[in-house]
């Protein structure tokens, strides 16, 4: 599966610096490889999409929408009940948000950790906001052009009023650290039942290339790595939350009960059951 380059892809007249696209579907995607080259806020009007980021995992319906950090990202769409998937799209360029920061005198708070996908929930102020988008997307391109960075403005100085400036510095963080990018991922997705291969593109790296720099970190395969923090996850949902095996094998990233068993009793050395009987 190749990967999507968005908004690129979409063969949109004139990349701008802030743009719309009404996306609609009526074909489901899982764990779709994305690369945003701008930020992009999803106003999702039919069914329901998962995002999962190098630091930040989401499910949304469509009473709720999201702020995405540009950059890599899995993306799942899944159809509504009438078979059908839309969402309002609304890039923006990094330099339009720091003009946006800079313009309205913004403090940023630094955080410990930054996120890079927000969702909100839909009040009828953003559902007449979008209503509004989507009337714009009829108009010429320069109109349109000249509306939209309005636009922009006005939901971003909404959202702040409401939710503060957080997501702000969030979008406009610009980390060169990879090593932290690279512990970040694999912490934050180690119970997503990603690939290696889904995990090395989140990290922006080659399957190979993610192995070396996993056995750098980790001084062990990742395969093993996650094998056992998956099984000692596994026991902890066995004794402190009293589970059964049945209950878990599929949650811990087993495809059958018997092959969760057969791991546990390697790594521990008793089954889940005779574990209990002790």
């Amino acid at each position: 599966m190749n990967a999507i380059i968005l908004p690129d892809e979409l063969n949109l007249e004139n990349l701008q610096s802030v743009q719309i696209f009404d996306y609609r579907s009526s074909k489901e995607i899982i764990k779709q490889q994305i690369i945003l080259k701008q930020h992009t806020f999803s106003f999702l009007i039919e069914g329901n999409k998962d995002v999962v980021f190098d630091n930040t995992t989401l499910s949304i319906d469509n009473s709720k929408f999201l702020i995405m950090k540009s950059g890599n990202c899995l993306m799942t769409e899944k159809l509504s009940v009438i078979r059908n998937y839309r969402s309002v799209l609304l890039f923006f360029s990094s330099e339009t948000l720091l003009k946006f920061i800079r313009n309205n005198e913004l403090n940023t708070t630094k955080l410990n950790k930054y996120k890079s996908v927000y969702s909100f929930e839909y009040n009828e102020f953003i559902k007449r906001f979008v209503n509004s988008l989507l009337d714009i997307s009829k108009l010429s391109k320069d109109t349109q052009k000249k509306l939209l960075e309005v636009k922009f403005e006005e939901i971003m100085l909404y959202l702040i009023a409401i939710y503060g400036t957080d997501f702000l510095y969030s979008l406009s963080e610009k980390s060169n650290d990879t090593s932290q990018k690279f512990i970040q991922t694999v912490e934050t997705n180690w119970m997503c039942k990603l690939t290696l291969k889904e995990l090395a593109f989140l990290c922006n790296m080659s399957v190979s290339t993610f192995k070396r720099e996993f056995e750098k970190h980790y001084a062990e395969s990742p395969i093993k790595w996650f094998q056992n923090k998956r099984l000692e996850y596994a026991h902890h949902l066995l004794y402190q939350e009293q589970k059964s095996s049945s209950e878990i094998y599929f949650e811990v990233g087993y495809e059958n009960l018997s092959s969760f068993i057969q791991a546990y009793k390697l790594k521990y050395g008793v089954t889940p059951k005779q574990h209990h009987k002790d």
